[in-house]
């Protein structure tokens, strides 16, 4: 499986970048506006740090626009991934700008069936947002089940990623796995989680004391 972070905080990113276990990247209008930053600069700084997918979301909701829009967005850097929302312009925008050889991540993904058009599509990514759902009463890692399971019987036509978004916790990342996911993207906080177990900071705890009872040095 592969990591993604949902954000758009530079110094974030260059941290986890620095670690080797990050695969892309994955920002939105509200993260980048976070910054204070222009967002061409933003973008451009992130594509720098990460040799994985960017995606970048355009604001237009017509065709004309996306098309434009996720031209512009393209020529920021080669791993550009162009984010466009799950509505049939959408979906005419994510086949034309997949024809001409940009990445694709169809976002606001909510069911199958929106999941098999983007598949469609051609798109490269689409992103289920679970945590939305959950929001809403609905079961968002269901959803998931459901979307790797359909992909899952067509592999000689169905391309198109996995990218379980609008996540919120550890759990939602281990079933995303054990389901088969391709990818999760998740805030920084919940990546640094899924290094955390309180076992494991008590056993380096004991480990430590024992060692400076016995004058055990290595270096």
């Amino acid at each position: 499986m592969k990591f993604f972070v949902d954000t758009a905080d530079v110094a974030e990113i260059a941290d986890l970048a620095a670690t080797g276990l990050l695969d892309g990247v994955t920002t939105n209008p509200s993260l980048v506006a976070r910054t204070g930053r222009d967002m061409f600069e933003v973008l451009a700084e992130i594509c720098g740090l990460v040799p994985g997918p960017v995606s970048a979301e355009v604001l237009a909701t017509d065709l004309d626009g996306m098309l434009r829009e996720g031209h512009r967005l393209a020529e920021i850097a080669p791993n550009i991934a162009v984010k466009v929302p799950l509505t049939w312009e959408g979906l005419q925008a994510c086949r034309r700008l997949v024809r001409e050889g940009i990445s694709v991540n169809v976002t606001l993904c909510f069911s199958p069936g929106q999941a098999l058009l983007a598949a469609k599509a051609g798109a490269t990514f689409v992103s289920p947002f679970v945590g939305r759902l959950d929001d809403v009463a609905h079961d968002g890692m269901a959803l998931i089940e459901d979307i790797v399971t359909i992909f899952r019987n067509y592999p000689s036509s169905i391309r198109t990623e996995v990218l379980v978004a609008s996540v919120r916790t550890v759990p939602h990342v281990i079933e995303a796995a054990r389901m088969g996911a391709d990818i999760v993207t998740m805030p920084p906080k919940v990546l640094r989680a899924l290094a955390s177990h309180p076992l494991t900071d008590r056993g380096l705890e004991l480990f430590l004391a024992d060692a400076a009872k016995s004058g055990v040095r290595i270096a």
